[in-house]
């Protein structure tokens, strides 16, 4: 069976709900998996200001070479301007040497994220996110429309092909519904089925 990293960076803790869903849909599929968090690098002073939940319910992955010990990596991180957050970015800029080596050849990855509003930005950030895995080599797993849940207009649904997603309002206070959570774990589940296929 496959061993999945879930990494993840969260700010104000949607982040981190969609990661557990994450990783418990992988471990549906028999994966081996671990959730982690990236290091946070925004000042004390500006994390005080903007209201940062304080994330302590994973580990820290500190050494970017440890990305190369999983045979999947699931990247979820917030939105900022339609990209990708900065202490994500900051994190992979830092794995030059893995590219450099090929380390991540042929790993399976896939993305999700959460933004403020239905349209503030989730595909772009989504994609921005798959665009670097891939320039890492891995073989990107989105969110197919196995997972029903992501259709429809009746109340605010997450996701899209492209990966799990959830809407958290412009003050924080949505959550991950039911839906988004569940499109979290079909994304998982979908993932490690296909790294238990390549590592077999």
């Amino acid at each position: 069976m496959s061993k999945i990293l879930v990494l993840y960076y969260s700010s104000y803790g949607h982040l981190a709900k969609m990661a557990d869903a994450v990783a418990e849909g992988a471990r549906s599929a028999g994966a081996e998996v671990d959730v982690r968090r990236v290091p946070e690098t925004a000042p004390a002073e500006v994390v005080a200001a903007a209201g940062f939940v304080a994330d302590h319910s994973h580990p820290v992955l500190e050494d970017v070479n440890d990305l190369a010990n999983y045979d999947g990596i699931i990247v979820g991180a917030p939105t900022r301007f339609g990209r990708m957050s900065s202490q994500m970015a900051s994190f992979w800029d830092r794995a030059g040497g893995l590219w450099f080596q090929g380390k991540l050849h042929g790993k399976v990855g896939g993305a999700f994220t959460s933004t403020a509003t239905q349209h503030g930005g989730q595909e772009q950030t989504l994609f921005s996110i798959i665009t670097n895995l891939m320039h890492f080599g891995l073989t990107i797993v989105g969110l197919d429309y196995g997972h029903a849940g992501q259709m429809g207009v009746d109340e605010v649904r997450g996701g899209s092909p492209y990966g799990a997603t959830t809407v958290a309002d412009g003050d924080g206070s949505r959550m991950p519904s039911e839906i988004d959570l569940d499109g979290a774990r079909y994304q998982g589940r979908r993932i490690a089925e296909v790294a238990n296929k390549i590592a077999g």
